[in-house]
């Protein structure tokens, strides 16, 4: 029988006004696209430094939006890095594009720019980037990429809310970039995603395609004072937020900032109570970068890679949530191709691990996941009574030693 979840691998932070302005929304009648969302995209817009925000449905939407108004189709390749969320390769096969796997950089898992060049044909369209976990790729290093070569750049930011690249926001970093606002992310509307971009042309085009097609909204029809009619000049698609999802997004674009402080103190606990493990690769946060931690991400030591799957059992065994790490898009049936060689992409699927990790996970409960690791990890007792505080109900008793 499962045991009791005592730590769960992820939680989204309310700060308590989340229902009464869902409350307001609900009387005021407006549930659909429309005051709530504007209001929303212009706040993210400006916390992020971009000139224009155009909210949609979730992140694949916003992938997969931004590159078809970008005019990538059929016959066009689009450099991606497998070591990512299978949507990021979904949405350039959903354009009828061609994603091309590049490797990343050994230590931030993000794209590799000398991967990426030697990946270029004639047939690539774009690159796009991940910047993952919540760390910034190198998009100084893309962007004279792309002009060298004449091609499209926008980056993946899923998972980057609040992240920074030498001091700019991700907004600032010259390209389109989609966000998403999943309940995995650094801040949620249930569901939801964001493209950010400084090109009124784009996102005009975003809001039309989002919406059918359709050349004016419903918010500006009910506000112009007159008679206007609609026309459906692109062949579009039902991708719209919800008012009742932006009066979320903007209740916890407001706790932003203390959201960002929590996941990184909680960050910072875990590197000081690790980092003497010989076991364990801690994350890397390479200077000018400004880590969003959505996730936290640890490597086993490459010959314990293969038992990292019982490790994992030994969490969940003491109630303790964890996720393998970010996986190998090139290794799912739809994008299985054994000739591709990505060693380092290959390296970070089979040897990373994910903690528990978001705003409320107290010092207790998290001191109680670092004990556990380390029991396992080492064949260290218990320091922890059977029902602390930290683990009620948890078996804290050590089994033996992973190695």
């Amino acid at each position: 029988m499962a045991r009791e979840l005592i730590v769960p691998f992820s939680r989204p932070h309310f700060a308590g006004d989340e229902a009464a302005a869902i409350g307001a929304v609900i009387a005021g009648g407006w549930v659909t696209q429309g005051p709530k969302v504007a209001e929303l995209e212009k706040a993210f817009a400006a916390r992020v430094g971009a000139r224009h925000a155009v909210a949609c449905c979730n992140g694949t939407a916003a992938l997969f939006l931004c590159l078809h108004a970008l005019g990538v189709g059929p016959s066009d390749e689009v450099i991606v890095p497998s070591l990512s969320f299978i949507a990021t390769a979904n949405a350039v096969r959903q354009c009828g594009a061609r994603p091309v796997f590049a490797d990343v950089q050994t230590r931030t898992y993000n794209l590799d720019p000398v991967a990426a060049e030697a990946a270029i044909t004639p047939r690539t369209r774009a690159i796009m980037p991940v910047h993952q976990i919540g760390l910034a790729a190198d998009m100084d290093d893309f962007a004279r990429l792309a002009e060298r070569y004449d091609l499209l750049l926008l980056a993946d930011g899923a998972p980057a809310v609040g992240a920074k690249l030498n001091g700019r926001e991700m907004g600032e970093l010259g390209c389109p970039t989609c966000f998403s606002l999943h309940a995995r992310k650094v801040i949620t509307t249930g569901e939801g995603g964001i493209v950010t971009t400084d090109d009124p042309q784009l996102a005009a085009a975003l809001r039309r395609l989002r919406h059918h097609g359709m050349d004016v909204s419903d918010l500006e029809r009910s506000r112009c004072g007159r008679v206007i009619f609609e026309s459906y000049v692109d062949v579009g698609f039902n991708y719209r937020l919800s008012d009742i999802h932006a009066a979320l997004g903007l209740c916890q674009l407001g706790a932003l900032d203390r959201i960002l402080a929590r996941r990184r103190e909680v960050a910072r606990r875990y590197s000081e109570a690790l980092r003497e493990s010989e076991l364990l690769e801690l994350p890397y946060e390479p200077p000018g970068h400004v880590h969003s931690w959505q996730s936290y991400a640890i490597r086993l030591r490459p010959d314990l890679a293969a038992r990292r799957t019982e490790l994992m059992q030994l969490l969940l065994d003491d109630g303790i949530a964890t996720r393998r790490g970010v996986s190998a898009i090139h290794h799912e049936p739809p994008y299985r191709d054994r000739r591709i060689m990505l060693p380092n992409t290959e390296a970070a699927a089979r040897e990373s691990l994910l903690l528990p990790l978001y705003p409320d996970l107290d010092e207790g409960r998290q001191s109680y996941v670092i004990e556990r690791l380390l029991a396992h990890l080492h064949g260290r007792r218990s320091t922890q009574s059977r029902r602390s505080r930290a683990a009620p109900a948890a078996s804290c008793a050590a089994r033996g030693s992973f190695i």
